[in-house]
């Protein structure tokens, strides 16, 4: 690695542990944290930190080259849930952070990027199940809109100026660490919040709403894995479907009672079960596993057990 690598977006739910993970494998002042607001004392008291705004070049271009920054990670976006009660802000801040960054490779004044698509991108209209790499995409959510948009983009940066920029689309991620982010899949967080607190949940997504989830520890190793890998393993530079499990909320729930028996599960959808109903049921990922070897380890038992694990120890802290 030539230069430092900055993580842009850190205080939210993924970036807060890239970064720390990050800083573990390349140490603390290599890896520069950055957001519009501090996050946890964890990632405060690990390395640097800079407060910025995403969507402001200047300030960005600042930091690339206060620090010499080499690669850049950009986690920094608004959630499907979130980005339906305020469209036009999505937009600017999904949209405006990334060509400040894909603008900065094109300049040759940093070598790599990574940004993260969604399952998000894909549609109605989309097969749901084994949903292909290549399938259509016609995005019903502001978010949605905003990383197919993206996804084109990375790729037409990639095609006309070489900017080495590499992507996978997230499906649901579970974390006990970092509080939910405002997506439509946080259902799969707040459930074990609410099961380990008070034994009882009510969700805002029907019980027979499958959906791809993967655990925190997986959607990291798969972030790291695609920008460790050799250029020439990496084919596609939209976006890689990617996959470790699929279920749905009863699924999650009997789960749950498995080691929580007296855990009690109602349903109450509400308007983000319109967005879950046009996403796909399963994910396809094989064009990942095949070109840069990405394999998964957490399947749902294994989920439920560190998810129940971790919140417990919170908990007691």
């Amino acid at each position: 690695m030539a230069g430092k690598i900055l993580i842009i977006g850190a205080s939210g739910q993924i970036g807060t542990e890239l970064s720390l993970k990050l800083r573990e494998i390349h140490g603390n002042e290599q890896i520069i944290a950055s957001d519009i607001r501090e996050g946890k004392s964890d990632l405060m008291n690990s390395g640097p930190f800079e407060v910025a705004d995403a969507t402001n070049a200047e300030q960005i271009g600042q930091i690339v080259e206060k620090y010499d920054i080499s690669e850049v990670y950009l986690m920094a976006a608004m959630l499907s849930a979130t980005a339906e009660k305020a469209p036009m802000k999505a937009w600017h801040l999904n949209m405006d952070s990334l060509f400040n960054v894909l603008n900065l490779a094109k300049d040759k004044k940093i070598e790599k990027v990574f940004w993260p698509s969604s399952i998000a991108v894909f549609g109605p209209t989309t097969p749901k199940n084994g949903t292909p790499q290549n399938t259509i995409m016609e995005p019903s959510t502001v978010y949605g809109i905003s990383k197919q948009t993206g996804e084109r983009w990375c790729e037409y940066f990639h095609r006309i100026y070489g900017v080495d920029v590499r992507s996978i689309r997230y499906p649901g991620i579970i974390s006990y660490r970092t509080l939910p982010g405002g997506g439509t899949t946080d259902y799969a967080i707040e459930i074990f919040h609410e099961a380990v607190r008070k034994g009882e949940y009510t969700s805002f997504l029907s019980e027979n709403t499958s959906l791809p989830m993967m655990y925190m520890e997986d959607a990291i190793k798969a972030t790291i894995d695609i920008m460790e890998a050799p250029s020439e393993k990496i084919k596609i530079r939209s976006a890689y479907n990617l996959s470790a499990m699929s279920f749905t909320p009863k699924e999650l729930a009997e789960e749950i009672k498995k080691q929580l028996s007296e855990f009690t599960i109602q349903y109450k959808p509400d308007f983000r079960q319109r967005i879950a109903d046009s996403w796909p049921s399963s994910i396809d990922d094989s064009q990942a596993r095949r070109d840069w070897g990405w394999n998964h380890n957490f399947d749902i038992e294994a989920l439920t057990t560190e998810m129940l694990k971790g919140m417990k120890a919170q908990l007691q802290k």
